[in-house]
């Protein structure tokens, strides 16, 4: 069975969800069901299992979120002490999403949620667990963690929820999934959601779900003619010029609001301290900041006391600015998925965005790569010449000049000097030096050396960029150099343990905040592995690491020794 979407206007209240849920959306400013909720719900209360193909962010947590809710508020708790419902995501970041979604879903109901990850005390899970909960929302290896221990009591489970499947497929996950389903009661509802459909996750649908209803949603396409939402654009330039090409950048596009993405916590600091001494706002957003300062930088965000932020990704990871203007990729992303993930957070709801990568010329290999995954060229421009830049500051100035005449501002105090020069000089040239001085207040002196042209290389013979190529080849041979941004972790496990690429990925993305995509090159050698991940998670991934399982046996993690080749 297959369901369609419907032409006319559907509300919450269409969808038989209870006066409490109803509430609880009207209260979170929720308006109607989105196209995946209005397809998924139905089915879903009917106790149909469900496979369903949707994008992040077109509101697919809310579309099986809010039926586990019902049913546990109309058919009563589970069995003993476990719980109702559990929900199977790929990172922590995700898992504490979900369960704070399933909290303030299910409020007024008393539904209980638990976040259960790696990286966190397995003491208060434990507590919690014990005293009992509705829902647990948690990454495979440590619901399987808890499973081996028997704190994770699967016998009143109603229904099972795999969230963004594929991407727990692509971090290795499969082995702990079907260890997992195996161990549930026949008689349950399973709920899977992917952004893709390949067909180990059509495999995994035939062998775990019964008769499923198959819900799909396509991105909204633009209609005939319409520009595109995202305008996107790459520059190639320097190193050493980056800074500059971004300042020159930023004066031409004026954005309302920015997010600049750089590789690393040294280079967020350094280019927001660059940005800063030429005038703009510019607040830094990196893991080295506590909760409460990140809380404040947001703040200054979402309340206009700053219009740029320069963040790594992973500490941007989940922040949402509604008035985002532009996306700037400081360096090239080294995977494609990271730069679709990047640039959606503009062009939404029919505002067009603008997204800029400033690349390297041995970068042009990973450009082509983006090209080639997202089926779209991103266009190659040149650098604002300096001419570029005075005509547009002339144009700032002439803007706001004219906006100073429109609304009649208290001009009249001014006359008394005009017409006092007026008489020794011609009204025209007093006029073009009160606009001189005005042009030069706003910074015109600035930047006023060209910005060298450069090709980009046919191959980049470079191995420092990230390459996705996780096992690099033949027996002991490490990578040349890590890559910008990165620094190589040791594990001592590898081949004589049957150790693969995706049990390493699996095991730091299910204990750290990093996905997948994250993490970089990959060496195994017969008794240890290296692992590049981002130099600012490095001694989270440490900590994070010890005491964890790969393929089933404690390894020692720490930083590689010698990482000066």
């Amino acid at each position: 069975m297959t369901t369609t979407s419907s032409d006319g206007q559907v509300g919450f209240a269409d969808l038989d969800l209870a006066p409490e849920i109803q509430r609880a959306l009207t209260a979170l400013g929720y308006e109607e069901p989105t196209p995946i909720q209005q397809e998924a719900i139905p089915p879903l209360l009917e106790g149909n299992d469900l496979l369903g193909q949707a994008a992040t962010g077109t509101g697919k947590t809310a579309a099986f979120a809010l039926p586990v809710i019902q049913r546990i508020a109309r058919e009563g708790k589970g069995k003993g002490k476990g719980p109702s419902a559990l929900v199977l995501v790929p990172t922590r970041e995700l898992a504490i999403q979900v369960s704070e979604a399933v909290h303030r879903y299910g409020t007024d109901l008393g539904v209980r949620v638990l976040p259960v990850y790696g990286g966190q005390p397995i003491g208060r899970q434990l507590r919690e667990l014990q005293r009992g909960v509705d829902v647990v929302v948690a990454t495979p290896g440590r619901a399987l963690d808890h499973i081996a221990r028997g704190t994770l009591p699967l016998g009143g489970l109603r229904t099972v929820v795999l969230d963004e499947a594929d991407e727990m497929l692509d971090m290795g996950f499969a082995e702990d999934i079907d260890s997992i389903l195996e161990n549930m009661p026949e008689e349950r509802q399973t709920v899977l959601f992917s952004a893709t459909m390949p067909s180990r996750i059509d495999s995994m649908a035939r062998k775990h779900l019964s008769d499923p209803v198959r819900v799909r949603i396509e991105r909204e396409a633009p209609a005939p003619g319409e520009a595109p939402r995202i305008r996107e654009s790459a520059y190639i330039v320097g190193r050493s010029q980056k800074a500059a090409a971004l300042g020159r950048l930023l004066d031409v596009e004026s954005p309302d609001a920015a997010i600049v993405f750089c590789r690393t916590r040294d280079q967020v600091d350094q280019l927001s301290e660059t940005l800063n001494g030429r005038g703009y706002r510019a607040e830094a957003l990196h893991g080295g900041l506590s909760q409460e300062q990140r809380d404040r930088v947001m703040g200054r965000l979402r309340g206009g006391t700053a219009d740029l932020l320069v963040a790594t990704d992973v500490a941007a990871r989940g922040i949402d600015v509604e008035h985002l203007t532009h996306v700037i990729n400081y360096d090239v992303p080294s995977a494609p998925e990271s730069y679709v993930h990047r640039i959606g957070r503009v062009g939404r709801a029919g505002r067009e965005g603008v997204a800029i990568t400033l690349a390297e010329p041995r970068e042009s290999r990973m450009l082509k790569a983006i090209e080639r995954a997202t089926g779209r060229k991103v266009p190659l421009e040149k650098v604002p010449s300096v001419a570029d830049l005075r005509a547009r500051r002339l144009e700032l100035t002439r803007a706001a000049l004219y906006e100073s005449l429109l609304e009649d501002e208290d001009l009249e105090r001014f006359r008394v000097v005009v017409e006092t020069l007026g008489d020794e000089f011609d009204v025209m040239d007093v006029a073009l030096a009160a606009v001189k001085l005005a042009h030069e207040s706003g910074g015109a002196a600035f930047d006023e050396e060209e910005i060298p042209e450069l090709a980009p290389r046919d191959r980049d013979r470079d191995r420092g960029d990230r390459g996705r190529d996780r096992d690099r080849g033949p027996r002991g041979r490490r990578p040349q150099r890590t890559s910008p941004g990165m620094t190589r972790l040791f594990i001592g496990a590898g081949r004589s343990s049957g150790v693969r690429p995706q049990d390493l990925v699996g095991a730091i993305a299910g204990e750290t905040r990093l996905s997948g995509r994250d993490i970089g090159a990959i060496e195994i050698a017969d008794r240890f592995s290296l692992v590049e991940v981002p130099e600012e998670s490095a001694d989270d991934v440490v900590r994070a690491m010890r005491g964890a399982n790969v393929k089933g046996r404690r390894a020692q993690v720490r930083r590689e020794r010698d990482q000066s080749r």
